[in-house]
């Protein structure tokens, strides 16, 4: 790696004397620009683009970015330039997300830090399934651009979506917080939230719309939800008991026990009937 030049602090941020000499994102990706490539690189950042890559590979890549990331976090983290369980704004609003294009003979993976690329390759298709650390070993699930499901289905980022256009002007409420919570975990197979993920902005969301005195001063769904199926980290076709695992997550958060009319669950419910009677509208 080349030495690192002298960085002038972004606008809004000053340099503290913890993070002098913090391994920045620019030093381990040089095609990174802006604010982010001033930002040290933080664990919590390396452990979610380590989820990303485990979703869509099946495992962390040798030498990948995964790899770069966490190497920077530590020491980052020895010398005190960023907590353990530390993550960069700029992650936590736009996340870390992996994306695949088919091409013929393979497919282009790409990775993203806070919406900018930071790491590009070309995946064989002789390649899956084998044993090595290369980027089409073991690969498997679906990213978050989406290539490699199945097309004629709905995915629950793209249900997601829907209600952001059904019911995007309605404030976020604690109920939408736990389906969007459910639907994100379904999508994803994660336990817990990603860090700057949906279902993070909207628990953030509704805590703050409950101390909110006035609805124009509230967030909404369209707020959250908007580009869902481009923020999650992995995303998967709709079926029946993620549609029931949400409907029940929303409808024990609601005073009244039933689901918000072109909400959350009504959005996944709607998907999953499309899906299993294979895209026929009249049922």
């Amino acid at each position: 790696m080349s030495q690192r030049q002298p960085r002038r602090p972004s606008g809004h941020q000053e340099t503290t004397s913890g993070e002098q000499g913090a391994v920045r994102y620019g030093d381990v990706f040089p095609a990174v620009a802006g604010g982010l490539a001033e930002k040290p690189v933080a664990p919590q950042d390396a452990a979610t683009m380590q989820s990303a890559e485990n979703l869509v590979f099946g495992q962390t890549l040798r030498g990948g970015p995964a790899a770069a990331m966490q190497s920077a976090a530590t020491a980052n983290e020895r010398m005190g330039a960023v907590g353990h369980d530390q993550a960069t704004d700029a992650t936590a609003v736009q996340g870390v997300t992996v994306s695949e294009t088919r091409v013929p003979g393979g497919r282009i993976v790409t990775e993203f830090v806070a919406g900018q690329a930071v790491g590009q390759y070309l995946a064989r298709d002789d390649d899956a399934g084998g044993g090595g650390g290369g980027a089409g070993a073991g690969a498997r699930g679906a990213s978050a651009g989406g290539v490699g499901k199945d097309m004629t289905k709905v995915t629950i980022g793209e249900a997601l979506e829907a209600t952001a256009l059904a019911a995007g002007d309605a404030p976020v409420e604690r109920s939408d917080a736990a389906a969007i919570q459910a639907a994100e975990a379904r999508a994803t197979g994660l336990d817990a939230n990603v860090p700057g993920g949906l279902a993070a902005r909207a628990q953030s969301a509704a805590a703050a719309n409950a101390w909110a005195s006035r609805d124009e001063d509230k967030a909404t769904l369209g707020d959250v939800l908007a580009n869902a199926a481009t923020r999650l980290v992995a995303d998967k076709p709709v079926e029946s008991g993620d549609a029931l695992g949400v409907a029940g997550a929303e409808n024990r958060n609601r005073d009244d026990g039933t689901a918000r009319p072109g909400g959350v669950a009504a959005s996944m419910a709607a998907a999953a009937r499309l899906n299993r009677d294979e895209a026929v509208w009249d049922q």
